[in-house]
């Protein structure tokens, strides 16, 4: 039955209603019974998670960014009355698509309230004044426009829209939204669980499954901006540069596959063979232009030729000022129109006639060649201009701009690259004011195609031949602009970098000048040749040393692209200041201008990746100014970057890739020199630490309360309400002084976790924060004042003192106070678990903040104050307290059940574990407590003893490790402990019982063989990851390997005498299987994962190998088996001997805690659990 969305034809004036972000649908609800908007004043007090902010975007977003206006059809104001018989019209920004109608609360939001399926609008018709419905299978919507001509274009385009569709009743699977994954997931803050569809490159919300069915959501997240990152158990973030969206799975094994999808759709969203299927419409294009490989999919831009993935990394070799390197299908935004008409017109047969037009047949390559031919024909072919034809006006420099001027005037494109690439300038002056260069004057003789090949090539370099005269290279460069002298002390060059002390000796007079954009030190001014000298472009980056770091008072280093690393030092101040800004000045370019009128402390260029474009990288221009990172990134925009604010600073694969996360945005800075790279990292590292000992100076999240005071509250809620006396209690001093170093260090890496943090060392490391927190919560200024308002007796006159004094606090200490006076509410409600009231509160809380002696109860009362007229001195939503005070009811009881059900471990260290029997399913369910000495061997015969199974000759029972995630198994070693294993195991992982059914040939296999080793031919493939994604990439490549008794070696071929990976045996771990979406050639295959230290670090790969047969992949496993175990690969006797040892239980102790041995019949079990009743975990045998 249709609900229609009815006109009232009595108006009533309109609620007015507080605006909140929301992802509801129009509806406005989530239940049917009481609105739940979401609301982020409610959702900011929940622990350990991040909201969306009030607004749907960032403040430089621009329209461009999404692209989801790439095919709008209309769009505009419209008034919508909502459904559950509301009486006022909500003015709504809506567009129209080719596949949905979407609906906003403004012009400036990314993510609609609701969307409604163009397949499923079954009516558009106008109704009443201004009005018109749209309607589907199950729902009317009615807007109203502003006008008659208005409502009447959005009904004729409406119906255009959905004109000659055959309406739907229900999504099908065929539909074009048919799901990659779909499911219930929470969205942290909701009470309701959205109805959630990952398809293709896109993730839709709706309501419910049956709204889904309906074509009737909510919003739709587009996954080419997104990145996903795991968080808790059964938590991750979706994250976007408009919004972090905290999703809430069902279990941590749908956790897993929820992000597996997401990180698919990206991966979807990063590909796209649109712009490759057009390239290829030029059928020359379909071969690579270097060695004729089908179907390339990269592209050197500015050469115009189309290459396969081999030709493109020798291409990328060449470095970006020879070969701009962009693939077809993920450098999407670099695919412009004209671009792609340039490669359709020219084609690689066209563009070869010019680059390859003297190739000996002898140098030619296959797609079959090696890397070393690749790499020394392309190197011929572009950086040499080998086998070009030359131009005939080649070497006269003069004719070859007049000719470049003039051609660019019409179409022929081709003849435009033949010059540019045998000498042309393109940055020549055309000798006219109005088109001084090349460039504008395409754009104004309308070519286009001219003026995109030029812009791709104004800082091309020309290829370097010996063949045709004595060319002479131009390079354009800027004209000088700054120009210092004066002296300087200079300390002698170095390639590392300046750790030490220098003292005044170490240093030496120079002379130093800045003329012509490059910077020169002369032994004296009387010297004619400098003793060294750097050009502008050469410096990568300046840093300006703190006072007194040196022999002289200031110093200031520069870092050039040679990875060499110059001191300077004087004790003039204004001479200091002067150097350091012309020499910015000289090599920072216009477009980051600004940065030079900082007081930076290091400046100078970096490449970088962010969220939006992960596949190229760009050169950014930043500034650090104390614990600010200035950056502009190339849109001549600037940003900055509070690195105090940082949700997380790390640096990633193996120190070449510096990470910072902030809300809604992840930057990935890039080591290309490691010098300069290094120095960026300290200084990074340093700012985005503790400062000082003030509130403002600590290391602070997103709403500016320290990280320190956050994590302790956040730590305290869920673990410690209930802990009787909290705040009272003392910790272990030892304890509480090494977290509050951790802390100072670097609050951001510090994670509270249960079990290894005690409460009582939490709370006082909380309050040690601010008793010896300089200049005070309430500040030193102010503290007294704050103390006098404690004693007005007039209650009124006292809240509105507390108020006025609240709003005259520094926004950090007005942030803390709230949050920590919002918490210690929070502990007195729940003082019938904790004994903490109000008084006992204050009492300890009062001299701390205050920092006052405590001899009277002064700063106790004020404190008392806060806590009790908490609401209104802050002004706080009283529902919003009381959905938090539920919240924090529920995580009680759930610690409650989880303590009561659950318990991991036992006083003796032992652990219960579940493992399966032959299946995993719960009929094969066994529960057995797992001793440090357990071998696997024993677990084996223990489980087997419990189920009655009698072991036969030539049964090989085993104990298994089986991850289900990367579908491979490996049978445990009958000496193997397996108390590690269960700590190693992640959640889709589990240990199965069953029979071991290739163990008798792989015993016949070994006892044939003369020695312990084996070589020959295998697929090898290596897991490596799309940076910030996740998202494995890569091929199998046929290798030839040697296993031996020390080492697994890995060569190119059979011939090659250098082997190009070595590991050692004892460090792998051999799986059988390999993933199916790796797409392996056969399905006989292993997964080996090394693992080994680095430096006090664990570092951990996988690499997959794949077998022809399956007897192939038997004998390599039996060799690596018996390697491992130096030929000891099942116990002579079977499992006999393991049964025997364990069929006469002792009695087994552990100090004084009496064990029961879980195995025998029920007889036995009940003996002894009577023998043994003081060991409560017997009663978890059986526990589900």
């Amino acid at each position: 039955m249709k609900t229609p969305d009815r006109d009232m034809s009595l108006q009533v004036p309109r609620v007015t209603k507080g605006r909140y972000s929301s992802l509801c649908s129009d509806d406005e609800l989530l239940d049917d019974d009481e609105p739940t908007l979401w609301q982020d004043e409610v959702l900011s007090n929940l622990q350990g998670s991040v909201y969306l902010p009030k607004s749907g975007r960032l403040a430089q977003a621009t329209k461009e960014d999404s692209s989801q206006l790439a095919a709008i059809i209309k769009m505009g104001w419209l008034d919508k009355n909502p459904p559950q018989g509301a009486l006022y019209y909500q003015r709504r920004w809506v567009k129209l698509d080719v596949d949905y109608l979407r609906y906003f609360d403004n012009d400036k939001e990314v993510y609609s309230k609701g969307i409604i399926s163009t397949a499923f609008i079954t009516n558009v018709s106008s109704v009443g004044e201004l009005k018109f419905e749209v309607v589907t299978n199950n729902r009317t919507f009615i807007f109203r426009a502003e006008n008659e001509a208005e409502r009447n274009d959005w009904v004729t385009v409406l119906q255009d829209c959905t004109r000659g569709r055959k309406p739907r009743n229900t999504m099908s699977p065929g539909s074009p939204l048919a799901p990659d994954f779909q499911g219930n997931l929470e969205l942290r803050g909701l009470r309701s669980k959205l109805y959630t569809v990952v398809a293709l490159d896109k993730v839709f919300l709706y309501k419910n499954v049956e709204d889904y069915r309906l074509g009737v959501g909510i919003t739709s997240i587009e996954m080419n901006v997104g990145n996903v990152k795991e968080t808790d158990r059964r938590t991750f973030d979706l994250t976007t540069p408009y919004r972090i969206f905290s999703f809430i799975a069902e279990s941590e094994q749908l956790r897993e596959q929820w992000v597996e999808a997401m990180r698919d759709a990206i991966g979807e969203a990063l590909s796209n063979s649109e712009v490759a299927d057009q390239i290829w419409m030029e059928p020359s294009n379909s071969l690579c232009a270097d060695c004729g490989a089908s179907k390339p999919e990269w592209a050197a831009i500015n050469l115009c030729v189309v290459v396969c993935k081999r030709c493109a990394g020798e291409h990328r070799g060449l470095g970006p000022s020879i070969s701009k390197v962009r693939s077809l299908k993920m450098d999407r935004k670099v695919w412009t129109e004209e671009l792609i008409q340039v490669f359709l017109l020219l084609g690689n047969e066209r563009v070869n006639s010019f680059w390859a037009a003297n190739i000996p047949p002898s140098e030619a390559l296959t797609p079959s060649s090696c890397s070393d031919e690749r790499r020394r024909f392309i190197t011929h072919k572009y950086r040499q201009g080998k086998y070009r034809k030359y131009h005939p006006l080649y070497g006269n420099q003069r004719e070859l701009n007049n000719a470049l001027c003039i051609n660019v005037q019409g179409s022929d494109v081709l003849e435009t690259l033949s010059l540019i690439f045998c000498g042309a300038d393109v940055n020549c002056s055309t000798g006219m004011a109005s088109w001084p260069s090349p460039l504008s004057l395409a754009n104004a003789h309308s070519q286009p195609l001219q003026a995109e090949l030029i812009s791709h090539n104004l800082n091309t370099e020309l290829p370097r031949s010996e063949v045709g005269g004595d060319m002479e290279a131009l390079h354009y460069s800027p004209q000088p602009c700054v120009s210092y002298n004066g002296f300087l002390f200079k300390t002698a060059s170095m390639a590392r970098a300046i750790t030490e002390h220098k003292s005044r000796e170490e240093f030496s007079r120079r002379w130093c000048t800045l003329n012509d954009g490059t910077f020169s030190y002369y032994e004296s001014d009387k010297n004619s040749n400098p003793n060294g000298s750097l050009k502008a472009t050469e410096i990568v980056c300046l840093a300006v040393d703190v006072h007194e770091k040196h022999g002289y008072d200031h110093t200031f280093e520069l870092c050039s692209e040679s990875e060499r690393l110059y001191l300077f030092g004087t004790d003039d101040p204004d001479s200091h200041k002067e150097w350091v800004k012309s020499i910015a000045k000289s090599f920072i370019p216009a477009s980051a201008e600004p940065l030079l009128r900082l007081g930076f402390e290091r400046i100078g260029r970096l490449k970088c990746k962010d969220g939006l474009n992960l596949q190229t990288s760009k050169v950014g221009w930043f500034a650090l100014v104390s614990s600010t990172l200035h950056a502009y990134l190339g849109d001549n925009q600037g940003e900055e970057i509070h690195l105090r604010k940082l949700n997380e600073l790390s640096i990633q694969q193996d120190n070449e890739v510096l990470v910072l996360v902030e809300k809604g945005r992840t930057l990935y800075i890039e080591g290309e020199r490691k010098l300069d790279f290094a120095g960026w990292c300290s200084a990074i590292q340093a700012a985005a630490g503790r400062g000082g000992d003030t509130l403002s100076q600590q290391q602070l999240t997103e709403t500016d309360i320290p990280v320190i005071v956050h994590s302790c509250i956040g730590y305290i809620t869920q673990c410690g309400l209930t802990s009787e006396g909290i705040y009272r209690k003392s910790g272990v001093n030892s304890r509480v002084a090494a977290l509050c170093e951790k802390f100072c260090c670097d609050a951001r890496s510090v994670r509270l976790r249960e079990g290894e943090h005690q409460v009582d060392d939490v709370s006082n490391t909380l309050k040690r924060f601010f008793r010896e927190l300089e200049e005070g919560l309430f500040t030193s200024k102010d503290a007294s004042t704050w103390l006098n308002a404690a004693a007005i007796q007039d209650e009124s006159m006292k809240i509105s003192q507390y108020q006025l004094l609240f709003k005259r606090l520094p926004r950090v200490n007005k942030a803390t106070l709230q949050a920590l006076i919002n918490h210690l509410y929070c502990v007195q409600r729940f003082s019938e678990l904790n004994q903490m009231n109000l008084h006992n509160l204050a009492i300890v809380f009062g001299p701390t903040l205050f920092q006052t002696d405590g001899k009277d109860y002064t700063a106790g009362r004020a404190v008392e104050d806060l806590i009790q007229f908490y609401t209104l001195i802050f002004e706080v939503d009283e529902q919003q307290l009381k959905k938090q005070l539920e919240e924090i009811t529920v995580i009680i009881q759930v610690r409650e059940k989880l303590n009561t059900k659950f318990p991991s471990t036992e006083p003796g260290g032992h652990f219960i574990c579940t493992v399966y029997l032959e299946e995993k399913k719960d009929t094969a369910e066994q529960h057995v407590k797992i001793p440090g000495s357990m071998t696997a061997a024993e677990l084996t015969c223990e489980v087997l003893d419990r189920r009655n199974i009698t072991v036969k000759d030539k049964e090989y029972w085993s104990c298994w490790e089986v991850s289900e995630k990367e579908e491979m198994e490996r049978p445990l070693h009958y000496q193997e402990r397996v108390l590690p294993i269960l700590h190693a195991f992640g959640t889709d992982s589990n240990l199965l019982i069953k029979k071991h059914l290739a163990m008798d040939m792989m015993i016949l296999y070994l006892a044939s063989k003369v020695d312990a080793s084996k070589h020959g031919n295998m697929k090898f493939r290596e897991e490596r990851s799309i940076l910030g994604l996740g998202l494995s990439s890569g091929s199998f490549h046929d290798r030839y390997f040697i296993l031996n008794s020390n080492s697994l070696r890995m060569y190119k071929e059979i011939r090659s005498n250098r082997a190009e990976r070595e590991w050692p045996v004892k460090n792998l771990k051999v799986y059988l299987g390999i993933k199916k979406k790796l797409r392996p050639f056969t399905c006989w295959g292993l997964t080996v994962v090394y693992e080994c230290k680095k430096q006090e670090k664990s570092e951990k790969q996988q690499w997959y190998l794949c077998c022809d047969t399956q007897s192939e992949m038997r004998e390599w496993y039996a060799t690596f088996l018996s390697i491992q175990y130096d030929g000891d690969v099942w116990p002579q006797d079977g499992l006999k001997q393991t049964r025997v040892n364990r069929v006469m239980p002792t009695d087994t102790r552990h100090g004084n805690v009496s064990l029961i041995p879980l195995r025998g019949s029920e007889n036995e079990m009940r003996n002894s659990v009577a023998a043994f009743s003081q060991d409560p975990l017997a009663l978890f045998r059986d526990v589900r």
